[in-house]
């Protein structure tokens, strides 16, 4: 009778460790929850810098030289492409090296980076959609654009599709024929380089954080914004015109 009664007593507890178990994962999970949100987000920003950061070394780069260190345009976006070639190369190399155990950076170099980083820029420098246009009169101009400025411009609407350019040349009869008085000192002006040096976008419709971000975005890359009302509220973006040392 007694040993009935130890069995009994022996379901009954274990009956009560089941019920409390689930309580205890509960608690556990909840107690972890915050942890696992936290190392996930950290781990989305890092993937999403890792994958921002060679646009940025390539504009950003190429600016400076042309800005600070008086480099012609063309060579400007040079020391922009071999930085940006630098660290594409080490990207390559290490996921090489992650799923084969071999480090071949030069081979990298040559077969992955290279390819990447010139296809990006032919296609930022050459092309600009009709959706990313607010006329054909704009696409037509777009090749005459300053170089730097169309790198920045193609990288910007990667990230955002909306984006539409407004203006881009002009000559003095333009501001008459916006009723506007004439700026004999445009940077929309082709300047004595050969390119025209700012981009006008919409604003409209667009929500002012996005407009932004935006702004914010050509700031770190080093260009001049101006937020004003011409014929219409819109982004004016600037590359400052610089005499330049060295050509190519």
């Amino acid at each position: 009778m007694a040993a009935r009664e130890l069995e009994l007593e022996a379901l009954r507890e274990w009956a009560r460790l089941e019920a409390r178990a689930p309580r205890a994962l509960a608690r556990t999970r909840a107690r972890h929850r915050p942890s696992l949100v936290a190392a996930t987000l950290a781990l989305a920003a890092k993937l999403l810098l890792l994958a921002v950061l060679p646009f940025v070394i390539l504009i950003r780069v190429a600016v400076f030289l042309y800005a600070e260190q008086r480099y012609a345009p063309w060579l400007a976006i040079v020391g922009g492409v071999g930085a940006t070639l630098v660290l594409v190369t080490l990207y390559a190399s290490w996921l090489a090296h992650k799923l084969t155990g071999s480090l071949r950076f030069w081979a990298m170099a040559r077969a992955v980076a290279l390819p990447l980083v010139l296809a990006y820029c032919g296609y930022a420098l050459a092309y600009l959609s009709a959706a990313n246009a607010k006329s054909e009169r704009v696409r037509a101009y777009y090749t005459s654009l300053h170089p730097l400025l169309r790198l920045a411009l193609s990288t910007l609407i990667l990230a955002d599709r909306d984006i539409v350019i407004t203006d881009l040349a002009r000559g003095p009869a333009d501001y008459s024929d916006m009723g506007l008085a004439t700026n004999h000192a445009s940077p929309h002006y082709r300047q004595r380089d050969g390119y025209g040096h700012a981009a006008d976008l919409r604003t409209a419709g667009r929500g002012e954080v996005r407009n932004r971000l935006v702004q914010l975005y050509f700031w770190i890359m080093g260009f001049v914004t101006l937020r004003h009302v011409g014929t219409a509220d819109h982004l004016h973006v600037e590359l400052p015109v610089r005499a330049f040392a060295a050509a190519l």
